[in-house]
């Protein structure tokens, strides 16, 4: 048996909706597994140079932590990754991961590969549902966790509405830009960021582009993240001087998304890259489909 899974990258908050709000965009990481007579890992793309990834694969110890739960055993199976999605750049790697080698272990095991049970099992790994929801069913995603299960919304994205990224050549840990918010907020804070979430949310259910700059403004944490590297504050500027309907770090960093219409998206692509030539700059539809499985 011979699969290859495709996940998409993520970009989660969206400004206001902090660990609720998610996108999913078509830049994938793509993992082929098949039966062998033998173990073996290879790794091309993000992460190939690192040989940490073969010896300690995430992805591979969570396929077999369920392969094994699944099935009560650990058998042999050759790993191929490709992966296009940049690690700690805000982008949904870790949740890509995840939730790839949930599903893959599920299909491999010969179970149905159910997306509301894989997201669910996701939160093992990862708590937060913002980037793992639109991993397993792209689009635009609103999403909590209710009682232990994630419960959500998705609204397809249409296609007269693109993503230009700006991914800096610096990496932006998670853990440790979680660790540098504050442990308490002004209330007033607190009700700007639950009234532009609300906002937010509403504007992409009812295709209102033009109120989403208002919307995705935050008080929570993105300026306090963004000062880890300056250069940020300028990439929103000349975004929205451009005509972005949205600009905003993409989860903890250091990626910064911008949704612009089809009709501009080069030219804001251009802008940027000629304004930072030492971060990539790449233009991406959005993924309304979440993870993929094609069986060989």
């Amino acid at each position: 048996m011979k699969i290859t899974i495709k996940v998409p990258a993520t970009s989660a908050n969206l400004g206001p909706g902090f660990d609720a709000l998610g996108l999913a965009l078509k830049l994938y990481n793509e993992s082929t597994i098949e039966t062998s007579s033998y173990f073996s890992i290879s790794v091309k793309g993000e992460g190939g140079d690192k040989p940490y990834i073969k010896t300690n694969n995430t992805f591979v110890n969570i396929f077999y932590d369920v392969y094994k739960e699944l099935t009560g055993r650990r058998d042999n199976f050759r790993f191929s990754f490709f992966n296009s999605i940049p690690f700690s750049r805000g982008l949904g790697s870790s949740s890509a991961v995840i939730t790839g080698a949930i599903a893959a272990a599920y299909k491999m095991a010969n179970f149905d590969v159910n997306k509301e049970q894989i997201v669910n099992q996701a939160l093992s790994y990862e708590s937060h549902p913002d980037n793992i929801t639109p991993a397993v069913y792209g689009g635009f995603i609103s999403a909590l966790v209710h009682e232990g299960k994630v419960v959500k919304i998705k609204k397809e994205i249409p296609n007269i509405i693109k993503a230009v990224v700006v991914i800096p050549n610096a990496a932006m840990s998670t853990e440790r830009s979680r660790a540098a918010l504050p442990k308490e907020y002004k209330i007033k804070d607190v009700v700007f960021n639950l009234s532009h979430a609300a906002l937010l949310s509403s504007a992409f259910m009812s295709e209102n582009w033009d109120m989403l700059k208002i919307a995705s403004e935050d008080m929570i944490h993105e300026n306090i993240r963004m000062k880890a590297l300056s250069e940020l504050f300028d990439v929103r500027r000349i975004a929205y001087s451009e005509g972005a309907l949205l600009s905003t770090l993409s989860g903890s960093g250091s990626s910064f998304l911008n949704l612009t219409y089809e009709k501009h998206v080069s030219k804001l692509a251009n802008t940027l890259k000629s304004s930072f030539k030492e971060f990539r700059v790449i233009e991406l539809e959005i993924d309304n489909d979440g993870f993929s499985i094609l069986e060989r």
